[in-house]
């Protein structure tokens, strides 16, 4: 576990234990050194478990006045007090955090990896919601971050290469796409690391087997693009995507919910118009559909 999560799952046990033995705000520091010592470890680093748990405790009150208003149907008291918790430090690191030392995304992440570990079956999917609406409100800051922000040059950044599937399936006379929505809002691609896979083309196959439960035939390239993006431990790194059309029998979609998405949908050609896409994956999308309309042209 990175040392940096790791300390914000002390901070959110120490939560829990003042929040539902109602202690006093005082009482915060001598739970967390107790909690350090018992689930710590060597390297933690007690200066931002201080700097985190502190700052919960003082800003409390806005925190919940901002997952009142993000989540109206669940009164806080009614919030399971680890998903309450989850959020506060969420929420914390989202609003008022140094965005330089953790980006809005890494907060959303981070949280949402204390829901799998701490919460219940329908935590993740209730701190996606309530982070992700909270996101958009803000303007979606960092999501088009690069360039004139970086440090170094980009091409200096290291590389991870990711293939991304545009999987399509033909229902009923018709042609489906498989898309899948993450916390940020956004209908999108599914796509995964292909570094250790032989080939691109094994390396798709096997994502969407894992992230949606589909086996498919990977098809032709369509289209390539590449993002820079922040690492909790890493940094900011260089994502290289690779993009092919796929065909998948039209089946029930089993998501594995993790980095951050939460839906997963069949789409008929005509409906993905209304749909919320990120810019940069409208072009891969629309020359996957171009190419796919080009092929049942041809096959008529």
């Amino acid at each position: 576990m990175a040392n940096r999560h790791l300390a914000r799952s002390v901070v959110l046990q120490t939560l829990f234990e003042w929040d539902t033995t109602h202690a006093e705000d005082s009482a915060t520091k001598e739970i967390l050194a107790r909690n350090v010592d018992e689930f710590g470890g060597e390297d933690t680093d007690k200066a931002f478990m201080e700097q985190l748990l502190d700052g919960v405790i003082a800003k409390r009150a806005d925190l919940d006045l901002v997952i009142e208003k993000a989540a109206p149907d669940w009164p806080l008291a009614k919030i399971a007090p680890v998903d309450r918790n989850i959020l506060r430090i969420g929420l914390f690191e989202l609003l008022f955090a140094d965005r330089t030392q953790v980006p809005a995304k890494v907060a959303i992440n981070e949280a949402i990896e204390l829901a799998k570990i701490f919460g219940g079956d329908s935590s993740g999917r209730f701190i996606n919601g309530v982070l992700g609406a909270v996101y958009k409100e803000m303007g979606e800051p960092g999501k088009d971050e690069h360039g004139k922000k970086e440090r170094v040059r980009r091409e200096d950044l290291p590389m991870e290469k990711l293939g991304g599937a545009i999987i399509y399936a033909k229902h009923e006379g018709q042609y489906y796409l498989a898309l899948v929505h993450d916390v940020f809002g956004h209908w999108t691609l599914s796509k995964g690391h292909i570094e250790k896979d032989p080939t691109p083309q094994a390396g798709v196959t096997r994502v969407v087997k894992e992230e949606l439960g589909l086996s498919c035939t990977v098809g032709e390239k369509v289209g390539e693009n590449e993002y820079i993006a922040s690492h909790p431990e890493k940094g900011k790194v260089r994502k290289h995507v690779y993009f092919f059309l796929v065909e998948a029998p039209f089946e029930q979609l089993e998501l594995k919910k993790s980095g951050g998405l939460d839906d997963a949908k069949w789409f008929r050609l005509p409906d993905i118009l209304d749909l919320n896409f990120y810019d940069d994956m409208l072009p891969i999308v629309t020359a996957g559909v171009q190419v796919l309309l080009d092929h049942a042209s041809q096959n008529r």
